[in-house]
């Protein structure tokens, strides 16, 4: 096997540690005296959907409705099946999610709400409040994906804006919820993760307006309104740590990055390679992590009886772009092509990163995969790296090369994944 596949079949591994196949029977609640309604947003909704159909008691009553992204559906029986827009939130999503927060208000004591949230549910679930258009939802998320925030930042400004996230499905339940829950945030914390519609919010809207304005957003006028209302104490806040509204809410991380990580990691040691996770919770912009890494490359290379090769190094967590081009690309090649750059061609050395969902920014692809002669391939087409980098255009650089990793929709999210292998 040459390195390409050992990189390649690692994020296979990585990929199927968090399948909801695998993942969701362990951890589904006995069925309720009076029935479950089953809500849910998220790239990995459907098939979580589907996961709960297979295994659930078939004299139990069960329905409900999730929202995924378009072409992430996937055929359910007795569970709804809506497809949205992300990462930008549509008429759709927010039909959804209306008829979804009117299903929930209906539920009794007896009831059961079963809630799948996985990453993407940001924008799945769009609700907006009263006076709010989807379309203004659709303007600030555009900008804030662009500016660099990262995604606790993001998600802060949602949860305000929204009827329905920040704790605010679980405030209109009057029945027991548990939400299971695929984690594509750093840390795991419920809160982050489809901006925690059941999940106290510690953030508050000044907390919001504050990143509005840390980032320089050209904010819509509407936009900037409800946040500052709240802020003078006119709306009602988000449900805080420590409301009564969670008293009756479990909320349950069934997969992860690092279990990815460990199942990659699990993958090259039975190939007699040595890993290194070095960690899921990498944050920052994707080409200094890029530096950063390359710099450790570099000293495995140079000094190898401190770190023998072969060694692969593993990490995940959410970088971020800062938007500056008119390229077309994702966190995940916009970080290869900079780590590429800063090898300048190191012999022996390959990686690949790729987002789990399989979909990396703008692109049809998951990321893509490096070698040590992807420098001077590029080259002889005439592509210049930095220039590509500088216009934030790494999808078209690798489409070129023919490196990009595409594997259609995985179902899951446990976000990147990043593997560097040294021989």
């Amino acid at each position: 096997m040459n390195p390409r596949d050992y990189l390649l079949d690692s994020f296979k591994a990585a990929v199927n540690a968090a399948n909801p196949v695998q993942r969701v029977p362990h951890y589904l609640p006995m069925p309720p005296p009076g029935r479950t309604l089953v809500v849910g947003a998220g790239k990995a909704a459907a098939a979580m959907a589907l996961a709960v159909e297979n295994n659930w008691p078939a004299d139990a009553a069960l329905d409900g409705m999730v929202v995924t992204r378009y072409g992430h559906g996937l055929h359910t029986r007795k569970i709804k099946v809506i497809e949205a827009g992300h990462p930008l939130p549509d008429e759709n999503g927010e039909a959804a999610s209306r008829l979804i927060l009117i299903a929930v208000k209906e539920l009794q004591p007896t009831d059961l709400l079963l809630c799948l949230f996985s990453g993407g549910g940001s924008s799945l679930l769009s609700l907006p409040v009263p006076g709010l258009s989807n379309q203004a939802l659709r303007d600030i998320t555009r900008q804030l994906l662009r500016c660099g925030a990262t995604i606790q930042e993001i998600n802060t400004i949602r949860k305000h804006l929204s009827v329905i996230q920040g704790g605010r499905l679980a405030a209109a339940c009057n029945s027991p919820i548990c939400a299971l829950i695929i984690s594509d945030v750093t840390g795991n914390d419920p809160t982050h993760i489809a901006s925690g519609p059941c999940s106290p919010d510690p953030t508050t809207y000044s907390d919001a307006l504050a990143i509005l304005n840390r980032y320089h957003i050209d904010t819509p006028a509407t936009v900037r309104q409800v946040l500052l209302r709240g802020s003078q104490g006119q709306l009602d806040e988000t449900p805080k740590p420590g409301s009564p509204v969670f008293t009756h809410v479990t909320n349950t991380i069934i997969a992860s990055a690092h279990q990815s990580l460990e199942a990659a990691a699990t993958f090259f040691h039975d190939k007699n390679i040595a890993t290194i996770i070095l960690g899921d919770q990498v944050t920052g912009e994707a080409r200094d992590v890029a530096k950063t890494y390359a710099a450790l490359v570099k000293e495995i290379r140079h000094y190898p009886h401190v770190l023998k090769p072969p060694i692969a190094l593993l990490s995940g967590g959410e970088t971020t772009v800062t938007v500056t081009g008119q390229g077309q690309g994702g966190r995940n090649t916009e970080f290869l092509l900079a780590l590429l750059a800063e090898l300048d061609g190191l012999a022996q050395v390959y990686a690949i990163a790729c987002d789990t969902d399989g979909l990396d920014g703008s692109g049809n692809s998951a990321g893509a995969i490096i070698s040590p002669d992807s420098l001077s391939r590029a080259r002889k087409l005439g592509l210049n790296a930095a220039h590509f980098l500088a216009n934030n255009d790494s999808y078209t650089f690798f489409e070129r090369l023919n490196d990009l990793v595409s594997t259609g929709p995985t179902y899951t999210n446990v976000n990147d994944y990043r593997a560097i292998l040294i021989l």
